[in-house]
Parts: C-alpha cells; sequence; structure tokens
C-alpha cells in the first residue's frame, strides 16, 4: 500500500447509525403558497408602522424584479451577468424522492452590499413530444399561476469563504427534494436594494442547470453521489429543525463541507464520503459490503489498459494504475446489531487521502462497492487533480 495513504477516519462509527440528510425545508416548495404568492400578500408586521410600508413596497418590488428575471431565462433569453455565479451539487436518497443538496459559489466583491436574494425555480423537462391536447389541458388559464417542482426565493448574506483564498468566494449551499427526471434549474441571485437609495442598481446574475435526478427507489445494489469534501465535522448533537435548511450536507451527526473544486495541493487530503443502498440482507440479518479504492493517473509515460495483479482493475484507455488503499468492510460484527440496513438504512463509507506521495498531473479515484453475499458490484467515479 502506498505510504501515506490511510483507511477513511468516517466509516464504522456507530455514531454515525442515523444516515439521513437533513431536507432543507425552505426549498421544499411542492405546492401549498408560490413565491408570487408570497410576494403578493406582503407582509403584515411590516404593515403596522407607516416607515415600514416603504421597506414593504421595496421588498415586493424585489421579488418582482426577481422572478422577471427567471421568467426570462425560462423564455430563452439572456439574462443579467454582473457577476460569476457557479453551481455543484450532489444526489441522495429521500424519503420522497430525491434530495438535490447544492452549493452556489459566487465572487462578493462584486457586490456594493453583502446582502443579496437567491431565487431557485426547477422545470421539468419533457420526455417526449408534447401532446397537444393534454397541454392544453394542463396550461394554466391566464392569470393563474404556474407550478413548479420547486419554486423557493431566500435572502443570504455573502461571507468571504472560510478557506481565505480570496477568488473562492462566498458559498452557499441550500437543498430541495424532487421526483427523478430530467430537469432545468433557474437560478437567480439579486443585490438586496438598500431603501436608502432605492434609485440605485442592484447587480444580478442568472444560472441556468441542466439536472438529471437519479431514481433511487429501487432494489439493487446503489450509491449516492460520491460526495468530494475539504472536511468534515462530527457533531455534538443533532441540527435543529431550523437549521436544516441551511445545512443541507448534515448526515446525522456528522456535516460535510463540499470541495469548492476538484484541484488539490500536494500538501492536502482527498476526503470522499458517500452511502450504499440495498446491500443483500439475508433472513438471519446478515450483510457484507466491502468497498475498494483504485486510482488510477492520466497521461502517464508508457499508459497502458489490463495490466496489473489480480483483483485489480483494468485501466482505460490513457491511463496506467496508480495505487489503492486498504479495502473497508462493512458487516454486523463491524457496525453493530443494531444496525440493520434491511430497514433501508445506508452503510456510509469514505476515504480520507494524504496526497502526499501523489505527483502531480490528473487522477482518476475507481470507488468499486461489493456485495459479498449477493455477488453484485457498482463503481463509481472521481476526478480530481494534484497540483504542485
Amino acid at each position: 500500500m502506498l505510504a501515506g495513504l490511510e483507511q477513511t477516519r468516517l466509516a464504522v462509527r456507530r455514531s454515525a447509525r442515523v444516515l439521513v440528510f437533513g431536507i432543507a425545508c425552505a426549498l421544499s416548495v411542492f405546492g401549498g403558497t408560490t413565491v408570487r404568492a408570497q410576494i403578493a400578500s406582503g407582509g403584515a408586521a411590516d404593515r403596522t408602522a407607516g416607515s415600514a410600508r416603504q421597506v414593504e413596497q421595496t421588498q415586493r418590488e424585489e421579488g418582482e424584479a426577481i422572478l422577471a428575471l427567471a421568467d426570462t431565462a425560462m423564455a430563452g433569453k439572456v439574462g443579467p451577468s454582473d457577476f460569476a455565479l457557479r453551481w455543484q451539487n450532489d444526489f441522495v436518497k429521500a424519503q420522497r424522492g430525491t434530495f438535490v443538496p447544492f452549493t452556489l459559489t459566487v465572487d462578493s466583491t462584486q457586490f456594493v452590499r453583502r446582502s443579496a436574494l437567491v431565487y431557485v425555480r426547477a422545470i421539468r423537462r419533457p420526455t417526449a413530444p408534447p401532446d397537444r391536447r393534454r397541454q392544453e389541458r394542463e396550461t394554466p388559464p391566464a392569470g393563474a399561476e404556474a407550478a413548479y417542482p420547486v419554486d423557493a426565493i431566500f435572502p443570504v448574506e455573502l461571507l468571504p469563504a472560510s478557506t481565505g483564498v480570496p477568488e473562492a468566494g462566498s458559498r452557499i449551499s441550500r437543498g430541495f427534494s424532487v421526483p427523478p427526471g430530467d430537469y432545468d434549474v433557474i437560478v437567480v441571485m439579486r443585490e438586496r436594494v438598500d431603501p436608502a437609495t432605492p434609485r440605485a442598481r442592484p447587480k444580478a446574475a442568472v444560472l441556468r442547470q441542466p439536472l438529471s435526478v437519479p431514481d433511487f427507489r429501487t432494489s439493487e445494489l446503489t450509491t449516492s453521489s460520491v460526495i468530494v469534501a475539504d472536511r468534515i465535522a462530527a457533531l455534538a448533537d443533532a441540527v435543529p429543525a431550523n437549521q436544516l435548511a441551511e445545512r443541507p450536507y448534515v448526515i446525522g451527526r456528522n456535516e460535510i463541507t463540499p470541495a469548492a473544486d476538484r484541484r488539490f495541493g500536494r500538501d492536502e487530503e482527498l476526503i470522499v464520503v458517500f452511502l450504499v443502498y440495498n446491500p443483500m440482507v439475508s433472513p438471519d440479518g446478515q450483510f457484507d459490503v466491502r468497498v475498494e479504492y483504485h486510482f488510477f493517473r492520466k497521461g502517464a509515460a508508457g499508459a497502458a489498459v489490463g495490466e496489473g495483479q489480480p483483483g485489480q482493475p483494468p485501466g482505460r484507455t490513457g491511463e496506467r494504475y496508480f495505487n489503492r488503499t486498504e479495502p473497508q468492510r462493512f458487516n454486523p460484527a463491524l457496525m453493530g446489531a443494531a444496525f440493520d440496513p434491511g430497514t433501508g438504512e445506508p452503510v456510509m463509507a469514505g476515504q480520507v487521502v494524504p496526497l502526499a506521495g501523489f505527483e502531480a498531473g490528473d487522477y482518476r479515484l475507481d470507488v468499486h462497492v461489493i456485495d459479498l453475499l449477493s455477488g453484485k458490484s457498482i463503481s463509481r467515479d472521481v476526478l480530481f487533480t494534484v497540483g504542485s
């Protein structure tokens, strides 16, 4: 085994038995009051004071403006791009549908005010040519509000990234649950209006992100996304429900901070974590999962495919096998008798790999999950770069 590679400090923790992602209720807008209705209703508390009416009016105009930008993007027109807005997301199983935790990265130095509004809208992409009669039946009448799988607006404070790297920008994490399928997600971020200077033009940016949401409602062996993390913190207590909206990467008593990108220095660590769903469970409650982590270097001199020792997976064109970590095992003896994947509890697996032994270059991590009882297996790829 390569010197410096160490087995994960994340897995085989009995404290992580409850492995359910915190569902961000602020974005779980399925039915109920739409954003347009919320904006139209205004704030009753603001009307209690005459001076607050101007604030209420400003907030209503802000909401209408951000919805207009989303409508423009939905119509295929180009929206404002006063600053760069970057999206990254993962997929995990939820009680209903699939949970999509996501992170937005923005250069907050471009803002006059550090306060902003963010609007998220998800639109289902048609999977077949439109049926005109069905379309007519489902099209809301003039003046009626359209219903979207995700339709949410929330305020954010743009704080510098905790990495201390200025170009990393501010990062905002939220999440939503949707049924499996193909979507277009429209994100609008707009600087808040200062009531003292309401005529100043706030900066804004629009992002349109295609999203293919997997279906975890299956009995087959599968996994969540492999989340590449900057760090993982063990929590002393469960996260209160009113904080879950802003902390969608909480798994049980662990909180993941997703990595801003897939580029790392040799003085850093590669941290990956994921959930394994539906391993075979015998009638007497036995299960046995083995997880292997194989590293391939891309563009290595004399690259070859198919070389290696027994049990070593073949490489792909243009890459050579680099090394591996010790495999992990998950079974009742290690997880404890109380852990029962037969009830739907996923197995949490992962690795923390120091990169000091990696030369600068591009790599692929092959995560290979093997159900030793059923003989089934599944692989996931993680592409990353090690810099000087």
